[in-house]
């Protein structure tokens, strides 16, 4: 078998105003059903390794966590050599319930932005309020960076997770890249 290879191989860009590094393979299994269903919350709380986020938020500890992604889905995200295990025991804990259990991984790209400037990076290609005041803490949002969907999150107040599809890795980077051109500076966050 061979190995897991991430959409860019894990590129990186530090020229700009935030360091732009592409992270993975990072293992993700999407979860679909009842978000009021005691068994697939339990379910999910055992394969994330946190509690359930609230609407619009994600709980992370380290490389797990749960993303609350719509009424009826939840993205679990772990080490990627975890997800076969994780899907099994969500597919055998689940197996009485109405619930969709996929692995997304090899479907996605993660990026990673750090720097002072990673708030106004996102700003100036998503239409999200990214005054520290609206977005913070577990907040979590799906939205478009330009044309991309996209999800993201801010780990803490100078650093962003992104998640987009594989398929468009390279037009992401690329689009992060030009929003942290150094001097296109702004200073509306900092």
């Amino acid at each position: 078998m061979s190995d897991p290879v991430s959409a860019l191989k894990n590129i990186s860009d530090d020229t700009g105003l935030v360091t732009i590094s592409e992270i993975g393979p990072i293992g993700m299994i999407t979860l679909r059903g009842d978000l009021s269903d005691k068994a697939l919350v339990k379910a999910a709380v055992a394969a994330g390794g946190v509690n359930l986020p609230e609407q619009g938020h994600c709980n992370t500890q380290g490389s797990q966590g749960i993303a609350w992604m719509s009424p009826d889905e939840l993205l679990i995200i772990c080490a990627y050599a975890d997800v076969q295990d994780r899907l099994a025991d969500l597919r055998e804990k689940l197996a009485g319930s109405h619930a969709l259990v996929v692995n997304v991984s090899d479907a996605r790209a993660v990026f990673d932005i750090k720097g002072d400037h990673a708030r106004e990076v996102i700003a100036k290609l998503a239409p999200v309020d990214m005054h520290p005041d609206q977005f913070n803490g577990t907040m979590f949002r799906r939205t478009r960076f330009a044309q991309v969907p996209a999800a993201f999150w801010m780990p803490d107040g100078t650093s962003a997770r992104i998640v987009c599809f594989r398929s468009v890795a390279q037009y992401m980077f690329d689009l992060l890249k030009t929003a942290a051109m150094p001097g296109s500076e702004v200073r509306h966050y900092t």
